[in-house]
């Protein structure tokens, strides 16, 4: 089963009105990772779709989607898989892939029928392509790693680049994830910009009884969402996007728009910020 829901862009006049729940309607996605179930939401910032498939022993096979106007998924598009939970297995092109907890299979333009097997809980990103780049299992042995920020400033953490342009071509998509050492918790601090591109953020292995505040919003007048586990927010190119949790945790982060240049941002000053 394959369910799509579509998210319009909002521009930041109209965000400054939303009340929490117009807010969270617009720009968090919950009920993601549902068992025996590919959900999917196709948002119209830079075309980016996030999803989920968890196939919970069984197999579960990402082809047709009528929102993307294509008769198989691929066809126009690329597309990432980070898996979350035990040890999953994708199916594509022929050829399987084992993917254990934290590891990212890309699949490029035109690739066919994707199917997922085993005991994955896997996220999906995927961005329109205009050109095909090779399938590739990136192991974590194999990403990229970038250490930053210190406990004194509470955001002690390390960067996993998985789609970055040193580690696996694609055509605009970039992806990894963010780890934090306990007793850090802020991410992304301080804010920075990129109108040139969108991004979503899949906030993951957070205690059940926590949860991150996520500020968004222009940098004069920001705005906050709650996150629980394994729930994700879009941040629209004119948003700022950090976040401060109740307890250490991880999160993914994805990129699509102009260019694959993670520098390319604008960064905000702290006393910018209101």
């Amino acid at each position: 089963m394959t369910k799509t829901e579509t998210r319009y862009a909002i521009d930041p006049a109209t965000a400054k009105t939303f009340d929490t729940d117009t807010l969270r309607e617009h720009f968090h996605v919950g009920d993601l990772f549902g068992e025996g179930a590919i959900s999917l939401v196709y948002s119209h910032y830079d075309r980016l779709i996030l999803g989920s498939a968890v196939p919970a022993g069984g197999a579960l096979t990402l082809d047709a989607v009528p929102e993307t106007g294509t008769p198989s998924f691929l066809d126009r598009r690329e597309a990432a898989f980070l898996n979350i939970g035990e040890t999953g297995e994708i199916e594509v092109g022929g050829e399987s892939h084992s993917l254990d907890k934290g590891e990212v299979l890309y699949v490029g333009l035109g690739a066919g029928p994707v199917t997922f097997k085993g005991n994955g809980r896997f996220y999906i990103l995927s961005a329109p392509a205009h050109r095909a780049c090779p399938t590739k299992l990136i192991r974590l042995e194999d990403a990229r790693r970038v250490e930053m920020g210190a406990a004194e400033s509470s955001n002690e953490r390390v960067i996993i680049q998985f789609l970055h342009p040193e580690v696996c071509e694609s055509c605009q998509l970039l992806m990894g994830y963010t780890q934090f050492a306990p007793g850090s918790i802020w991410n992304t601090m301080p804010a920075h910009l990129h109108d040139r591109r969108m991004e979503a953020y899949l906030y993951f292995d957070l205690p059940d009884d926590a949860r991150v505040f996520h500020f968004m919003g222009q940098p004069e007048e920001t705005r906050h969402i709650v996150m629980g586990n394994e729930e994700a927010v879009i941040s629209p190119p004119w948003s700022i996007h950090c976040g401060a949790g109740t307890a250490a945790y991880t999160f993914c982060w994805a990129m699509a728009g102009d260019n694959v240049d993670f520098t390319d941002m604008d960064m905000v000053p702290m006393e910018s910020l209101r």
